[in-house]
């Protein structure tokens, strides 16, 4: 079996792209439940275009740098993008802070799946389900038909 090098470590996190956006848009869409804080969908747009601004920057910064530091770059500039427009939006540092937190814990789960190779499916199966058990538990209360008025956990 052949090493992942920095340029298949790049493709592999490509094809993460699908859960970091996915998580994080689900990250927002709980704050705007549970903070009964409504987001514009152009707002959504400027985020996901900053998530996809990763990849980018993950493989150009990669050319020149080792893997390991482009991520490291790539998605402390992200986070940081991301983090300094929801404190803005949301108007609540502790809000934004909970965001940041979840994105560091979001790219550092992809960046250990993209580190073990023999263990990547593994780790990524059982890192979603715990992810998916985890907004499941928090949502259970949450009235969908009502979101105005969502019960405290």
């Amino acid at each position: 079996m052949l090493p992942v090098n920095d340029y298949q470590k790049a493709m592999r996190s490509a094809k993460y792209a699908l859960l970091a956006i996915s998580l994080t848009f689900l990250t927002f869409f709980l704050v705007e439940i549970f903070n009964k804080k409504k987001l514009h969908p152009f707002q959504y747009i400027l985020i996901g275009l900053a998530l996809c601004l990763f990849y980018t920057l993950l493989v150009s910064i990669s050319e020149h740098l080792n893997f390991n530091k482009a991520y490291l770059i790539s998605s402390t500039v992200i986070i940081g993008i991301i983090g300094l427009y929801a404190r803005a939006i949301l108007s609540s540092t502790r809000q934004a802070a909970t965001l940041v937190v979840i994105l560091c814990f979001t790219y550092a789960f992809v960046f250990v799946t993209l580190q073990v190779q023999d263990y990547a499916l593994l780790i990524g199966s059982v890192g979603l389900t715990c992810i998916l058990a985890f907004a499941m538990y928090i949502t259970r209360k949450v009235n969908w038909y009502d979101i105005s008025s969502p019960k405290k956990v």
